[in-house]
């Protein structure tokens, strides 16, 4: 039956990319300790440090609304969310295309890395700390709210000084992710190079 087969063209390229992502994964183990461990450990890093920002954001615009309340129950979700979905989109926008071949530009890969480390891994902690906090000055009356008409005007009136503070810490994730994704396409380009019996060690660059 004609549903019982993948069409050969594309049957072809899903073999070849699978073959790829094979051979780097072999490569990758033949990788010497140090830049396999930093492949991880650097990823950790940078959503680590998303976590902090969390944190940081987290206490600044607590204390513009007098919130002393529930301090670990709010601390908890602002180191967490912004560690595991830092981690998450890296995983997702550079080392897993980078394993399976898929990421051939070093430009794109830095600039992906930038964009991460400044988005994921600083404004998007800060982001999610406004409503957070929002419903705990409401729960606990810490601070009077504005009305919806007033609503874009309080919170930028809270938000400015906080997000003057975190500048630093924007500009800090942005240079590790982009460092990060500059050495994770240098082990990229370190595999490639790497020998291979009997194949051509160029052959899953092409």
């Amino acid at each position: 039956m004609a549903g019982d087969s993948l069409d050969p063209t594309l049957e072809r390229g899903s073999n070849i990319a699978r073959d790829r992502a094979e051979i780097l994964k072999e490569r990758f183990a033949q990788l010497p300790p140090a830049d396999r461990n930093s492949f991880y450990s650097g990823i950790l890093i940078l959503a680590a440090n998303a976590g902090v920002c969390g944190l940081i954001a987290n206490t600044l615009i607590g204390r513009a609304l007098n919130i002393t309340q529930a301090r670990v129950a709010s601390a908890l979700p602002m180191a967490v969310l912004p560690f595991l979905s830092t981690a998450a989109v890296y995983e997702a926008s550079i080392s897993q295309p980078l394993m399976e071949g898929k990421l051939n530009c070093a430009t794109c890969a830095v600039v992906r890395g930038g964009l991460i480390g400044g988005i994921m891994g600083c404004l998007y902690p800060a982001l999610i700390a406004i409503p957070l906090n929002a419903s705990l000055a409401s729960r606990y009356s810490t601070a009077p709210l504005p009305s919806k008409e007033n609503m874009l005007r309080y919170w930028m009136r809270v938000c400015k000084p906080v997000y003057k503070r975190l500048r630093f810490a924007a500009i800090m994730q942005i240079a590790v992710g982009t460092y990060l994704s500059s050495k994770h396409y240098e082990m990229y380009i370190k595999m490639l190079q790497l020998p291979e019996p009997g194949r051509n060690p160029e052959e899953i660059g092409d």
